[in-house]
């Protein structure tokens, strides 16, 4: 078995919370979204990144607005609409489920 195969189907799978967890606490560019990713290690390209924002905008979780840019042209920055925010609550508690039962089973 490939293990770089399962990790990265593992922060695959996060992908979509991560992004929205970074946009809870401030709207940002898209290459600040990346930039973070990588430094939290959940290594992502900017084809994986825009579809993702893409599906979620087309969910309602988020919203955009344009800002010009001194190094070129408008940007685009993404944050959480408010069913982004209920999305993430539920979510989070997903997520705080799925840990405590890993580690259940994983202290056995």
């Amino acid at each position: 078995m490939d293990l770089e195969n399962t990790k990265a189907q593992m922060r695959k799978g996060i992908l979509e919370y991560c992004i929205l967890s970074i946009l809870s606490r401030s709207s940002c560019y898209a290459s600040d979204i990346i930039k973070e990713l990588k430094e939290a290690k959940v290594i992502v390209v900017e084809g994986t990144l825009y579809p993702l924002l893409t599906r979620q905008k087309n969910a309602g979780l988020l919203s955009y607005r344009w800002e010009e840019s001194q190094q070129g042209p408008p940007r685009k920055y993404y944050e959480l609409t408010p069913e982004g925010r209920a999305y993430l609550d539920d979510l989070d508690k997903s997520w705080d489920e799925l840990v405590e039962s890993v580690n259940l089973i994983r202290s056995r």
